[in-house]
């Protein structure tokens, strides 16, 4: 049975408002590396930097992560940027889905490659099912479900849509 848990608006009131508390937390930075997770944590990431490029004079600069999801190690982690360039910067690291909290640790154990001054996590939904050490610090839905139940989200333009299965 497939419910719907956020619709195309509340997703997008979600974004905004996630892109405002990004700001709040981030003014003093001069500049703000967001870091989207390949797949819909980089479509997330583009929505979230139009928000804040639209309301900010920071620099604010978009990179991917490349990584298989299921087996971390199986290949190296990608970044669309020069991970130099992150020394001794604010990296915000974006995803849709927290789960496990896997994903966004291989993720981070990468940009912790660089000095970074300061990162900050951000997911869509946080489904608390944590097997490492990851909390999101800035969050548009937190939702307890069961292991078996899954969460799919959509991102496709005019069609933005949260699931659960």
């Amino acid at each position: 049975m497939t419910q719907e848990i956020l619709s195309h608006l509340q997703i997008e009131l979600k974004i905004n408002r996630l892109a405002h508390q990004i700001l709040e937390n981030t003014f003093e930075e001069k500049s703000i590396f967001i870091g989207g997770i390949h797949g819909n944590g980089s479509i997330f990431a583009g929505l979230l930097v139009e928000i804040l490029k639209a309301n900010s004079s920071q620099e604010i600069i978009l990179f991917s992560i490349e990584m298989d999801k299921e087996n971390p190690l199986a290949s190296p982690i990608q970044l669309s940027i020069d991970s130099s360039s992150l020394k001794n910067n604010c990296v915000v690291l974006v995803d849709d889905v927290l789960n496990s909290g896997k994903t966004m640790q291989y993720a981070l154990s990468k940009i912790l490659e660089q000095p970074v001054r300061i990162i900050k996590t951000v997911a869509l939904v946080d489904r608390k099912h944590r097997r490492y050490p990851v909390k999101a610090d800035f969050v548009g839905l937190s939702l307890s479900t069961t292991l078996k139940e899954h969460i799919s989200i959509s991102l496709t333009p005019g069609k933005f849509s949260a699931k659960l299965h």
